[in-house]
């Protein structure tokens, strides 16, 4: 059947047409693709949250009440300026004091009568600490007492020679040589005398000449005993080491790029490694020369040790001061805390807390540089940051969920 459109119908039905493929054109591009948002949308789908107080948020605010987080152990500071100082840390061990550590000899031959001081007892100064029976000691007591009867016979003497020639019946001679005579008897007995002195020795002994008491020089601790009953000692073993623990040394080894900040009469900090204990110091000693084998100077700090906590032997960290300088924003460094691999710190917002990203500075262990991430006056949690933390980990393990 043939069909013939005049010019009219075919315009309007070529204008349906169009419209009819236009139309499905959008339908389709409309279902099946996606515009590709602009830069402006695409910045702002990427861009971080922002607390009130303008920091970005790592995963989100963590909202707790004023209870909980007294029960959670938070404390409260504020980030304000501060003052870092800079420390070298150097391995160290404690050691005895060895201007008040004594090698205790006799200083004379004999045999041990008795010990009365034991290994590891306290003794107080001139304690008496063994008693030995010595021959030579009690030929000097002996010479010792023979002088001071010549003394007192030359002085009996002088005295009657001075009263007959006073009198004019005896000669000056005769008074002269009395006199002299008492003079040198003086001088025997001072000499006697001082020789019982460098033994440590008394001249009025009670019992026996020969009884000989070896006393401490100061009070200590006995930390060696080489001496037992019955045995025959010479005048120069080492029977007893006595050290007075209540200054004790820490002993450090100062490599060479660290001795413009290891000086003499520089403040040190010794932390034990075993226990948490620390105490302040000051450097006494800084060795002139360097070790052949380590390329170390020796250096020590006196301590004082009231306690008897720094034992010697134990192993210690000294941390020498090498400078300080005044930083614009720090925070207690008990408050930083690692989320998704960043140093963070938990600020204080109006219903919780914000994990906010810091950049960190220098540090000295108490008080870190906040380089960048906050502002002088802002509040954060300085204690229970941990828990903070683990109650973050929580909400973010839920949303998950």
């Amino acid at each position: 059947m043939n069909i013939t459109l005049n010019k009219k119908q075919a315009i309007a039905i070529a204008s349906i047409a169009a419209a009819g493929i236009v139309l499905a054109t959008l339908i389709l591009g409309t279902g099946n693709s996606k515009t590709p948002p602009t830069p402006a949308v695409k910045a702002e789908a990427h861009a971080e949250k922002k607390d009130e107080h303008g920091h970005a948020e790592v995963e989100g605010k963590l909202e707790l009440s004023t209870a909980q987080s007294r029960a959670a152990g938070v404390v409260i500071a504020t980030a304000a300026p501060g003052r870092i100082k800079t420390t070298v840390a150097l391995p160290g061990e404690i050691r005895f004091n060895e201007d008040r550590t004594a090698h205790v000899v006799p200083r004379l031959a004999g045999v041990v009568e008795a010990v009365q001081a034991d290994l590891g007892q306290l003794v107080k100064k001139g304690q008496v600490l063994a008693v030995i029976a010595s021959t030579e000691l009690s030929e000097q007591r002996s010479a010792l007492l023979s002088a001071q009867r010549r003394l007192s016979l030359a002085r009996s003497t002088y005295e009657r020679e001075e009263k007959l020639w006073r009198e004019k019946i005896s000669a000056e001679q005769d008074y002269l040589q009395a006199q002299q005579a008492w003079r040198e008897a003086e001088i025997a007995v001072q000499n006697a005398q001082q020789k019982l002195s460098a033994l440590g020795a008394s001249g009025a002994a009670k019992g026996p000449l020969n009884r000989y008491e070896i006393r401490a020089p100061f009070d200590g601790m006995v930390l060696e005993k080489h001496i037992t009953l019955g045995e025959a000692v010479k005048e120069d073993a080492n029977i007893f080491v006595i050290s007075d623990l209540s200054t004790v040394w820490a002993e450090i080894a100062v490599p060479a790029k660290d001795l413009a900040t290891v000086r003499m009469g520089g403040k040190a900090e010794v932390k034990a490694s075993a226990f948490d204990a620390s105490a302040q110091g000051t450097i006494t000693y800084v060795g002139a020369l360097l070790g052949e084998q380590t390329r170390t100077a020796k250096a020590r700090i006196s301590l004082q040790n009231p306690d008897m906590a720094w034992r010697p032997g134990l192993f210690v960290t000294v941390e020498v001061v090498s400078g300080e300088a005044d930083a614009p924003v720090t925070v207690q460094s008990t408050a930083i805390q690692t989320v998704e691999d960043k140093p963070v710190v938990f600020v204080q917002i109006k219903d919780g807390y914000q994990a906010t990203p810091v950049v960190l500075g220098r540090s000295d262990g108490t008080l870190t540089h906040i380089k960048q991430g906050l502002a002088a006056g802002t509040p954060y949690a300085a204690q229970g940051s941990f828990v903070l933390k683990s109650e973050l980990g929580k909400d973010s393990a839920g949303h998950e969920h």
